[in-house]
């Protein structure tokens, strides 16, 4: 039994470039509360929070980047290779993501909690889980994926793979192993039959479209699941006119990132937005109005389901990223509470992270704190 005896917990770790993220993003299709240890633990080390000066004295000043703030990348180098080095920081920023974690899992009302962490079987996380589950691939499909996603060169993501502690180690700890050397597809149908036959009959997870159905006028708003991905690659490539060509794969890959609120007239989908929550933020990177649909209506109804799910989720801030054609409504945003902004205005570093992280080129941000009370301030 879990630390949580109201909840089910599962324990999500593999090696880097395994596919963790992806795994945890369809179990919340599937209505878990997920939670990413490892960035917690980045928020744990920010400028003001409390791991930051542990970090700075026991390491030095020179991994401050010119703002302050302590360069991840200068860390990383030093740790990475220093198993000495590593267990020293792991010393400091272990107890304060642990103190997080409770906090999440005690305020969400999922009855299931997905813990992704890369150091789960290292300290004593594992130890507060019900299930472990371990995602698998092969070294060079990490290499690859390092090199594809997060841009680095052949040896730098060689050495990065080769650094970490042996994948066997983590498999023989496994209650549930996840194949994700394939497609998207396959790896959505290996979690969702896993799902199914692992998590106790008495725990009832959050349904997959949980949000309430909202009409306005003639408009339905509810949250998509992988089974629509045809239906919205061909509204999104009919809506951009072959600019951005999409298919039932590209769309199922999205699944592995992102959820989607879809609006509908009747059957046809009339507008959509591409919503994610990560570090207790939820970020909206794609807002796609048809001409069937009044703007103000579809913003509102769309706008308001997202935060509603996404205030579930315990979320502190929502950030919008909208082509200019619809950021030049601000009437409609500022009724709704969006404020423009630029990511230097954001008065939170976390929040401003995430602008960073998740901005698309050419987009206009709009703000919005969904509650006044900070979940984990100042962690």
């Amino acid at each position: 039994m879990s630390a949580w005896p109201d909840k089910y917990v599962i324990g999500l770790t593999g090696n880097i470039a395994t596919g963790k993220s992806v795994v945890r993003k369809m179990t919340e299709h599937l209505g878990a509360y997920g939670i990413d240890a490892d960035t917690l633990s980045h928020r744990t080390i920010m400028k003001g929070a409390p791991g930051y000066q542990s970090i700075v004295d026991t390491f030095g000043k020179w991994i401050l980047s010119s703002n302050g703030q302590i360069d991840r990348e200068k860390l990383g180098n030093l740790v990475f290779p220093n198993p000495d080095a590593m267990a020293s920081l792991e010393e400091i920023i272990h107890p304060l993501v642990r103190q997080a974690i409770d906090i999440l899992v005690r305020r969400t009302k999922q009855q299931v909690i997905v813990i992704e962490a890369i150091k789960l079987l290292e300290g004593d996380l594992h130890t507060l889980c019900d299930a472990i589950w371990v995602t698998d691939a092969t070294q060079e499909t990490q290499i690859a994926r390092l090199i594809q996603r997060r841009g680095m060169d052949e040896e730098t993501a060689r050495n990065r793979v080769f650094a970490q502690e042996a994948q066997e180690t983590k498999l023989e700890a496994a209650d549930i192993v996840i194949e994700n050397d394939d497609s998207f597809e396959q790896t959505w149908e290996e979690v969702l039959a896993v799902w199914q036959q692992s998590v106790p009959a008495k725990v009832e997870p959050t349904p997959v479209k949980h949000v309430e159905h909202v009409k306005i006028k003639e408009l339905t708003v509810r949250r998509a699941g992988p089974g629509e991905a045809e239906e919205i690659a061909e509204f999104i490539t009919r809506m951009s006119e072959g600019e951005r060509r999409m298919t039932r794969t590209d769309v199922m890959a999205s699944f592995g990132e992102k959820a989607f609120m879809l609006l509908k007239t009747g059957e046809d989908i009339a507008g959509l937005m591409g919503w994610q929550v990560e570090n207790l933020v939820v970020r909206v990177d794609d807002v796609i109005i048809g001409d069937k649909a009044p703007i103000a209506d579809a913003v509102r109804a769309m706008v308001e389901e997202v935060e509603a799910a996404s205030k579930e989720l315990l979320c502190e801030a929502a950030l919008l990223f909208l082509p200019p054609d619809l950021a030049r409504h601000t009437d409609v945003w500022q009724e709704l509470e969006y404020d423009a902004r630029t990511v230097k205005d954001l008065s939170v570093r976390a929040w401003q992270e995430a602008a960073m992280e998740s901005m698309p080129p050419g987009t206009v941000l709009y703000f919005k704190q969904l509650r006044k009370d900070r979940v984990l301030r100042p962690v």
